[in-house]
């Protein structure tokens, strides 16, 4: 037991003792110093088991044993004020209404102690501690209102207060520029925080600077450290004799990439064989594991990452280039090591039989998505027709992944049709055209076959009892479901709720009822606006070392295996994988995964929602640019969205905008929640979700990345 676990022992055991009464931080450094401990790593640990919420803090500045009365979260602010504290095992937030918030910023971790309510009201909380600080830096613009300081506006709405900056903390920034400042005073309700401007990233209107506004808003890292840039240099070797000793050789084996045309990183390669009774599938992943060796400079930097991040106009990779675009990436003729998932599926879409191993390859061709889809959809070969020789293979791709597909959505898989979307920027990084991105078969197949995969994996791991990392998705949350129940109801639709053993309630709901649910609705008026509704009352999945199931696709065992280039999590797995096969996962490397597996799951998660909300905001930014040539002009629409303040309008290139109750025309109009609609007082006039509207495009606002459009009455067509 290292001197970390013996503190927390000797804190819980003190904790437990029925003769425990609360001390001060001193008091109880003076107990534990029999033990030796240090100081300020004992203070360092007290605050962890405040960040737990395992102890709390007394107005008096006392510790004492947490007893639920007070919760400890990560306050998550809002633009208009108010914000939410996010209790960990907790189902729902609680809410920090603008007068409570105790100071707290977006991202800190604090305590709140809720506040008596009306029942089934969302419970209500004051902040009554800032344990630690979430943010120290913010990006955003500068502003010289005096000759001796001036003032950041931080782009992140969720900061809601400007930052004091002194002259001599400027930097010499000016009006207008784009800066990142780091906070050395977070202020109070009568002073505004102070910060000091640690970079200039350039003018708000010079090329690349809002999004890389974006990138430095979201501590996103662009630059790989000296050392990493070494040791994946010494990485990118060509494959060796010893490289391949050991290892299942299947360089004769017919194979393909499938990906989009800009693609580099090509991780996974897949194969398709018919013995006439069952098909043999099989999928390829990368072996990065070979070359970024655990806790080496270069995998602490992917674990920092925890992912790559896709944004309009720049990818910031998990992994230098010249690992994932070259020893890394399945190039077509050229051998490569991997991790193979080898499936035998028999005709009713059943696996019936794999196995894994690792592997060396050759893929005989790098093809695309555009291309295999025309060659299997209309019968269009590629430009230098040559894969015919692979076309019979391609046509067992087509219906394999068909008999899996169906497989799939007969268990109850949940699949939400929405568009993507792709935005073309010219040589300055300005838009200039946005179109839906739609799936087709060769998608499809690819993301069957990975599907696959993932789920053998996942299910074989499982059973062997030892540590990994799971991709979970919990059942959705139960007064969410209700809403969307009551909700469907109105239009005649209904879902089986189905109880737990023991549940006194049957409260919860089968994915398939959901699936279901979207067949009935399909192609009616009302589909879109359910299918969002269904959407929305989902949870967000996430990575773990527990497995407790992937509702939305309708399955007990499921993992990320397939992008070891791009996602950490699937890099540990591979690790896992290799120490099994190598007879390596004895009792010590059982006791190292167990500690060390939790955390990265917790940091992948993290670091995934980052990258995700950093893509939106980048999308939302270039949409409002492209939009902002279209002022004063009309678009058919969808409603997509109905609030309190108005309603949110889609065209269909996936551009997004606000129409603001006071603009919606001809009545005044109010919000009703339990239908979901905006209803006018006089007329009864309603506008709900997935009603087609015509609207006009009145205002871009880039700095908030909001779009503002009116609707267009009959009488304005003519």
């Amino acid at each position: 037991m290292d001197i970390r676990e013996k503190r927390k022992k000797m804190i819980c055991d003190l904790m437990n003792d029925p003769a425990y009464v609360p001390m001060k931080e001193k008091e109880l450094a003076v107990l534990l110093q029999v033990a030796k401990e240090d100081r300020e790593e004992f203070r360092t640990l007290l605050r962890e088991l405040l960040e737990q919420g395992r102890l709390s803090l007394t107005a008096r500045e006392k510790y004492r044993k947490a007893d639920g009365s007070v919760l400890t979260g990560t306050f998550v602010g809002n633009a208009r004020g108010f914000g939410f504290v996010e209790v960990e095992g907790r189902e729902e937030d609680l809410f920090i209404p603008e007068d409570k918030t105790g100071g707290a910023f977006h991202g800190d971790i604090v305590q709140a102690a809720p506040i008596p309510g009306r029942a089934g009201k969302r419970q209500e909380a004051q902040v009554i501690r800032i344990i630690s600080r979430g943010i120290s830096r913010v990006v955003g613009t500068f502003e010289r209102t005096r000759e001796h300081f001036g003032f950041v506006t931080p782009d992140n709405a969720r900061f809601p207060q400007d930052i004091f900056v002194p002259k001599e903390c400027s930097k010499g920034a000016v009006t207008g520029h784009k800066v990142v400042v780091e906070i050395t005073d977070y202020g109070t309700d009568r002073r505004s925080p102070e910060g000091k401007v640690t970079e200039i990233l350039g003018h708000v209107n010079d090329p690349g600077v809002d999004i890389m506004s974006i990138v430095k808003g979201h501590e996103l890292p662009v630059e790989f450290p000296e050392k990493v840039l070494e040791q994946a240099q010494r990485a990118s070797r060509e494959v060796s004799e010893a490289d391949r000793l050991g290892r299942r050789d299947l360089r004769e084996m017919d194979m393909v990439t499938i990906d989009g045309e800009d693609a580099k990183d090509l991780d996974d390669a897949v194969s398709v064989d018919f013995d006439g009774e069952n098909y043999h599938l099989g999928v390829h992943i990368a072996d990065v594991a070979n070359y970024v060796q655990e806790n080496s400079a270069l995998d602490r930097e992917a674990l920092k990452r925890g992912t790559s991040v896709y944004l309009v106009d720049r990818v910031i990779p998990m992994l230098p280039h010249i690992l994932s675009n070259g020893i890394c990436s399945l190039n077509e003729g050229e051998d490569r090591l991997a991790l193979s998932c080898l499936m035998t599926v028999n005709p009713q879409g059943e696996i019936i039989d794999h196995e894994i191993c690792e592997s060396v390859i050759r893929v005989n061709k790098r093809m695309t998505y555009t291309g295999v889809a025309g060659l299997l959809e209309e019968g269009v070969p590629p430009e230098d027709n040559s894969c015919g020789e692979l076309l019979l293979m391609l046509r067992h791709m087509e219906k394999l992944a068909a008999l899996l597909r169906e497989r799939r959505r007969k268990r109850g898989s949940v699949d939400f049709d929405f568009p993507e979307c792709k935005i073309l920027l010219d040589r300055e990084g300005h838009p200039v055209d946005i179109s839906p991105y739609r799936r087709n078969t060769a998608t499809d197949i690819i993301e069957d076959f990975m599907l696959a995969a993932n789920e053998t994996i996942a299910q074989h791991f499982y059973w062997m009892e030892i540590p990994f990392i799971y991709r979970v998705h919990d059942i959705p949350d139960k007064d969410k479901i209700r809403k969307l129940s009551a909700f469907i109801y109105n239009f005649g639709y209904y879902m089986k709720a189905v109880g737990r053993a023991g549940a006194k309630k049957k409260d919860e709901v089968h994915p398939k009822e959901i699936q279901k649910l979207l067949a009935r609705i399909a192609g009616t008026p009302e589909e879109a606006m359910i299918s969002r509704m269904a959407l929305r009352s989902m949870k967000q999945a996430k990575y773990s070392p527990e497995c407790t199931g992937h509702f939305g696709l309708a399955c007990p065992y499921y993992c990320h295996f397939t992008s070891p280039i791009r996602r950490y999590p699937d890099l540990q797995i591979h690790r896992i994988i290799k120490d099994h096969l190598r007879g390596r996962m004895g009792e010590e490397k059982v006791g190292y995964y167990q500690e060390r597996l939790p955390q990265i799951a917790q940091h992948s998660s993290k670091m995934e929602r980052r990258a995700d909300e950093a893509e939106r905001e980048t999308d939302k930014l270039k949409k409002v640019e492209y939009m902002e040539n279209y002022l004063g002009q009309r678009f058919e629409g969808v409603v997509s969205g109905v609030t309190g303040w108005g309603i949110y309008v889609e065209l269909p290139n996936t551009v997004e905008g606000l129409v603001h109750v006071s603009r919606l025309p001809g009545d005044s109009y109010y919000y009703d929640e339990k239908a979901c609609e905006m209803t006018g007082i006089a007329t009864g006039r309603t506008f709900k979700l997935g009603m087609p509207v015509k609207v006009q495009v009145e205002g871009c606002d880039r700095f908030n990345r909001t779009i503002d459009f009116s609707v267009c009455e009959p009488e304005e067509d003519e």
